[in-house]
């Protein structure tokens, strides 16, 4: 078939169309703005993508156009003249459900925090498995060679994003999926630009869970008050929930998959099934929120027959994924990361895992609130206690923002500085005040966005200033 991609720039855009590529497929397709790397990507692949749009470019007559959401509502040109030609059209998560998951085993997950460092574990497990799933992944997995593939099994593991679909779609993508195999990592609320609260997420949670074969399972953690809720409207699947004990009990009406934390600081958590303890849970990334992240993967390939050995074995080499809290530079005095927390819940969770890894060294928070829901405030209230386990926090304050961002220098309970230019924040995280509490700072760069390139100018000035001071 010939397929036009409209708004191919896109992470999920540009990898449907590697994908739709690699399956035999005629693939062009433009957006408003095309950058590295999915720029490059693309071209590698031999993918004609163009800038900006067209009407010349629906001729000849594509057979499908396949729509992204991002920028894309009614009265953009190139919507109104696939509408205008009578172009067959449906959105990317309508065709990668119908086109490429239709046969497949669909390993899906979902949940607000973590689904792209889950789906590349579990992804990473089943490859090491030798089942040769295929995969689409929002991100970097740095064990994989792209973030999408077709795979010649018959697994396929998928990120599944509640964002919405597209202008005539306003369901979320994952509705597409039909998982056999689903994770709910979590479940709070976010995206304030297209949801009024946290009741009309979990109705499209539920709307997920209605498309669950009977035989399929569901794996969550145990005890959420938000996820029980939904499926306490109704599940017809498997329910399998996950769930962490402190100091390493094990009590009667434990979970079917446990992870059990030990009493002593540092301790590596362990793997029961039932009451068999399945060994210790060996990870390269800090913080709880990554060994649950682990141990629903590892819980997810045992539904699809991968021995938990065989999982706790792939996961101790599992290298993680860029941007979460990837070094960017490091010597004796200071390590520089960029991580795309974006969420109160997430900031907190990727802090709080730092300083267990980094005990008493001190760390700096640089944040840039840029998506929807943090530009909006709608979760203002959380951000006065989401840096608490840093030792100071600087937030960029752009057009973006809708409401006071300075409130957050009285209201949080760590040292807070609210800075109008990246600039300011710049020479604020590079300045260390006489006798520091810690001979070695981590700073820390978070955002969804570039940030303005902030995180890369950061690790550039501290190689700078290392190689001055010699």
């Amino acid at each position: 078939m010939k397929l036009f991609f409209l708004g191919i720039g896109g992470t999920l855009m540009g990898n449907l169309a590697l994908l739709a590529k690699a399956a035999g497929h005629d693939v062009t397709g433009c957006d408003g703005a095309i950058y590295p790397p999915m720029s490059t990507v693309l071209a590698d692949a031999g993918i004609d993508a163009l800038e900006g749009f067209d009407e010349a470019m629906l001729s000849p007559r594509p057979d499908l156009v396949i729509l992204g959401n991002a920028g894309l509502p009614r009265g953009h040109a190139g919507v109104e003249a696939v509408l205008s030609a009578g172009v067959p059209f449906m959105s990317g998560a309508q065709w990668l459900g119908e086109t490429l998951l239709r046969e497949r085993h669909v390993l899906a997950v979902a949940g607000t925090h973590g689904k792209t460092t889950t789906t590349a574990m579990l992804t990473w497990i089943l490859t090491c498995a030798g089942l040769e799933p295929g995969y689409l992944i929002g991100g970097v997995a740095r064990d994989l060679p792209r973030a999408a593939e077709l795979g010649g099994g018959q697994y396929f593991v998928v990120e599944a994003d509640e964002y919405d679909c597209s202008f005539f779609d306003r369901r979320s993508k994952f509705v597409h999926y039909h998982p056999r195999t689903l994770i709910v990592n979590n479940l709070e609320y976010d995206h304030a630009d297209i949801f009024p609260d946290l009741r009309s997420i979990q109705d499209q949670f539920h709307l997920l869970l209605r498309t669950v074969p009977a035989e399929g399972q569901i794996l969550y953690p145990a005890g959420v008050d938000a996820i029980d809720e939904v499926l306490e409207r109704g599940c017809w699947s498997t329910t399998v929930p996950l769930q962490s004990q402190e100091h390493g009990g094990r009590e009667e009406g434990d979970a079917p998959w446990t992870l059990a934390f030990g009493p002593r600081k540092g301790d590596v958590p362990r793997v029961f099934k039932g009451k068999e303890d399945l060994g210790a849970l060996e990870l390269t990334l800090s913080g709880r929120h990554n060994a649950q992240n682990a141990l629903a993967a590892l819980a997810a390939a045992h539904h699809v027959g991968v021995a938990p050995q065989v999982a706790l074995d792939a996961l101790k080499r599992f290298k993680g994924v860029k941007r979460r809290l990837e070094v960017l530079y490091e010597d004796a005095t200071v390590v520089v990361y960029d991580d795309f927390a974006h969420h109160p819940t997430a900031i907190r969770s990727t802090l709080q895992g730092l300083r267990e890894r980094v005990g008493g060294e001190e760390i700096i928070a640089l944040i840039e609130p840029r998506s929807h829901t943090m530009s909006l405030g709608a979760l203002r209230p959380a951000l006065a206690h989401c840096t608490a386990p840093a030792d100071a926090a600087h937030w960029l304050s752009t057009p973006r923002i809708t409401w006071d961002l300075t409130s957050l220098s009285q209201d949080s309970i760590t040292p807070t500085t609210v800075h109008q230019k990246a600039e300011g924040l710049l020479e604020a995280a590079l300045r260390r005040p006489p006798n520091g509490p810690s001979p070695r700072r981590h700073l820390v760069c978070m955002s969804n966005g570039d940030f303005q390139n902030l995180p890369q100018r950061l690790a550039q000035r501290c190689a700078e200033l290392s190689a001055t001071t010699g």
